[in-house]
């Protein structure tokens, strides 16, 4: 069963994005410098490198103000404001470094030209994507085989990772039927109507999410194998759900675990662990000293609005289990767990003002600078977790205690994702984070992970 429906994938809409939003510029920039009186930029064999730095600060400040999110690009309202941030900035470095860029020009109206021009083709290139990438036409419509109890967890992910990616239908394969499906937008089909479903409704793919592979009958799997034979994409749920959302659902693996966790090679390459330790060494040295360099000015915010001791300490679980101390500013009142070990929260009445401030700011952070310069943790990676806090989530979330196997991070894979957890579910949430970072650990993950902290930083989500 041939389908002729045209669909981008995440990672394909990503690339398309950066590559038009190149092209645009360049393209507009050219236009420009031969419509207009404008010769500060030109676009020659001779002037490569002024292009190449160019592209390279659109594609960083890109990603830093989230530009290449694609749930922020597929509404004009949203991607707007990161486009203002991300030109602004990009011109502003651009000015700033003569050596590999044009010498500043004298006359003003150059650097409107400039900075309008860039402007208006990442805005009208945004536009385009949106009427026509991000439309019904292009969406990838998809039918899941599974049970009725899943439905609605499948539904609600694949919305929040991908808004191209509509599930339009459900086969429900347990034997035993007791309710049919009520959400909405998903029609619940009949076995016997997988091919006249597939064909009427344009469906793209087949997911199968399925806790048990033995609930599926032999008559769906005879047509299921036909489908396969015919080339048509049948996957399975837990690998769509990894690489859209990319975290690993441990809360659907069983007995089968193995066939989740071939955990990344870099775990156990020399070469990568060396230039990982290497650049540990250089940033803690470099984050050391912009700490001394910061202190005057915490010190002072800390005796006006903290009132008390700077420093805070508390024990932590590192790399294979082994315990040590972590150092941070101090950002809550003093005896702030005098009766127990409580859940930190948004909001939380323990933090104080100028707490608050560095949580946000994630400056409370700077002193772990020689947590990793002792070889307590690493730049990058799970953040450690109280002990206390650890048994009580091992004992509830599979595979918890799998995050010691690398040592912990100052950031991390989960940090950049989501939100600070403050609940069973949330540390859920995050494991499936780490995981996924532990699985798929690579120096582009990494430095993926240390554009996203900026972005974090920046927008002030830290808690």
């Amino acid at each position: 069963m041939s389908n002729s429906s045209i669909h981008f994938n995440i990672s394909e809409r990503k690339v398309l994005l950066r590559i038009f939003d190149i092209v645009s510029v360049l393209g507009v920039l050219y236009f420009v410098s031969n419509t207009f009186n404008f010769n500060y930029f030109t676009i020659t064999q001779e002037n490569w490198t002024w292009i190449f730095v160019l592209m390279l600060y659109i594609s960083v400040f890109g990603t830093i103000f989230e530009l290449y999110d694609l749930q922020k690009s597929s509404k004009i309202e949203t991607v707007s404001a990161n486009i203002v941030l991300t030109v602004s900035i990009t011109v502003l470095f651009y000015f700033l470094t003569p050596f590999f860029t044009p010498i500043l020009p004298d006359n003003r109206l150059q650097i409107l030209y400039f900075y309008f021009a860039i402007l208006f083709a990442l805005i009208v290139w945004r536009l385009a994507y949106i009427t026509f990438v991000v439309s019904p036409r292009f969406y990838k419509k998809v039918l899941i085989v599974g049970e009725t109890s899943n439905i609605e967890s499948i539904v609600e992910a694949f919305n929040i990772a991908d808004p191209n990616y509509k599930i339009v239908g459900f086969i429900n394969c347990e034997t035993n039927k007791i309710d049919k499906v009520k959400f909405k937008d998903i029609v619940e089909y009949s076995p016997k109507q997988i091919y006249q479903v597939i064909k009427d409704e344009n469906i793209s793919e087949v997911v199968i999410a399925s806790y048990n592979s033995e609930t599926i009958t032999s008559t769906i799997y005879k047509d299921l194998i036909t489908l396969l034979e015919g080339g048509f994409p049948i996957k399975e749920y837990t690998q769509v759900y990894e690489d859209m959302m990319q975290r690993i659902p441990v809360q659907f693996v069983g007995k089968d675990f193995y066939k989740y966790f071939p955990f990344s090679r870099s775990n156990q390459n020399k070469l990568y662990l060396f230039f990982h330790r290497f650049f540990d060494l250089i940033i803690s040295v470099i984050g050391i000293f912009a700490g001394i360099i910061l202190l005057p000015l915490i010190l002072l915010g800390n005796s006006i609005a903290n009132r008390g001791s700077l420093f805070y300490s508390q024990e932590r679980i590192g790399k294979n289990g082994n315990l040590f101390r972590i150092i941070k500013f101090r950002t809550m009142v003093k005896n702030a767990e005098k009766e127990g070990a409580v859940w930190a929260k948004k909001n939380d009445a323990r933090i104080t003002t100028f707490g608050k401030f560095l949580r946000n700011s994630r400056l409370d952070e700077i002193p772990q600078f020689w947590n990793i310069l002792m070889g307590d943790m690493s730049l990058i990676g799970p953040r450690p977790e109280r002990p206390y806090f650890v048994r009580e989530l091992s004992q509830v979330l599979p595979f918890y205690e799998t995050r010691h196997i690398i040592k912990p991070g100052l950031t991390g894979w989960a940090q950049v994702k989501t939100r600070y957890g403050s609940s069973v579910d949330d540390s859920l949430l995050k494991l499936q984070y780490d995981l996924y970072y532990i699985k798929h650990r690579s120096f582009f993950l990494d430095a993926n992970i240390l554009v996203k902290t900026l972005s974090t930083m920046i927008f002030f989500r830290g808690q």
